[in-house]
């Protein structure tokens, strides 16, 4: 129907386009469910789309859904609610899950699913051979793309600098920066392979580097101490690489000793600007439902800050309701210009049009 992307965000709402800015996780399409719920990993999620959810759908036109183990009871389950969720958006929706091998493996280690199980990245890094992690990335993309994924939000591109840190670990492939960012750099290769058959996209994280930071951005604000050319010569690499990654999630870490401040990279212009090549690669936030973010800043303060950083998407805000609007509202007095909003709706669009065609 569209000949070029310019034409379908030409084509988009104020509102549309603003929808596309976030991804979500389901739960959040149901309005009746308070935040505290649909943060809640061990309380119920929702597993179906229900017409109550459809009309959520049209009200607020998210970007993509992220699915968590609650959202997930068995493989028929899953593949047809993901194909639920597709049918209802005007727009293709990103499909998005955490299957990075090892602990991080929302399917694999889903007991109603039977699939191919790594120990963890590191040990995979450990054999030194690249081929091992791209072998990993085909093979957790095929399955992926089998029950409706388009995204998978990895590979763990840190370097575990930091035998103490308390979320990274076996994450990362390697301590060594050279190794971590070959391996995160096949493991995309891999995830990414016959990407119209049998692959999905890629999504790095969690830059500027969370393995050397002491603490678990979940429930605080991480924070690294190593200057510019210090990050430059370790974290910075595996994101530096030529990978063709095309998509970089940045994590709620500050760089004190980079700018000045303790603002997380999220939400920090001078953080964002060191992703190579920001210009054509998708920028992602970390969960904004985080507790790093949200003991500091409201859903509305988080979601404007991180587009003024440069960043594309909002992902799982803590409020998609306020967070929404906050944004409508920064559009419509100017805080945020239209060409800004363009720029991120240009950058989504495109790289769903790599799946979607």
């Amino acid at each position: 129907m569209y000949a070029t992307v310019q034409e379908l965000v030409d084509a988009l709402t104020p509102e549309e386009k603003i929808g596309q800015l976030f991804i979500i996780r389901p739960d959040a399409l149901d309005l009746t469910l308070p935040q505290e719920t649909i943060n809640d990993a061990k309380a119920d999620g929702v597993t179906m789309l229900t017409d109550a959810m459809r009309e959520t759908l049209q009200a607020y036109p998210v970007g993509g859904i992220c699915q968590f183990g609650k959202n997930i009871t068995d493989p028929e389950q899953l593949a047809q609610f993901n194909a639920d969720l597709q049918a209802a958006s005007r727009t293709p929706l990103f499909i998005a899950v955490d299957e990075e091998g090892g602990a991080v493996a929302r399917l694999a280690n889903h007991p109603a699913f039977d699939l191919p199980q790594y120990e963890s990245a590191a040990a995979v890094g450990a054999s030194g051979d690249p081929a091992d992690a791209c072998a990993m990335g085909q093979t957790i993309g095929a399955y992926l793309k089998e029950y409706g994924f388009n995204m998978d939000f990895a590979p763990d591109a840190d370097v575990n600098t930091n035998p103490d840190n308390p979320i990274i670990g076996t994450r990362a492939f390697s301590s060594d920066a050279t190794t971590a960012a070959e391996m995160a750099a096949a493991a995309a290769d891999g995830l990414r392979s016959g990407l119209q058959a049998g692959g999905v996209r890629c999504c790095a994280k969690h830059f500027p580097g969370h393995g050397d930071t002491a603490e678990d951005s979940h429930t605080a604000l991480a924070v690294t101490y190593k200057t510019l050319d210090e990050l430059q010569a370790c974290e910075l690499l595996p994101f530096a690489a030529d990978t063709g990654l095309h998509a970089v999630m940045v994590g709620h870490i500050a760089a004190p000793n980079v700018t000045g401040d303790g603002t997380p990279a999220t939400l920090s212009p001078q953080l964002v600007a060191l992703i190579p090549d920001a210009e054509n690669t998708l920028i992602v936030t970390d969960s904004l439902a985080m507790d790093a973010i949200t003991a500091a800043y409201t859903p509305g303060e988080a979601a404007v800050q991180a587009l003024q950083a440069g960043c594309d998407v909002l992902l799982m805000p803590n409020s998609l309701p306020e967070a929404y609007a906050a944004v409508l509202e920064a559009v419509q007095n100017g805080t945020i210009s239209e060409e800004r909003l363009d720029r991120s709706v240009n950058k989504i669009l495109l790289y769903k049009q790599q799946f979607a065609s």
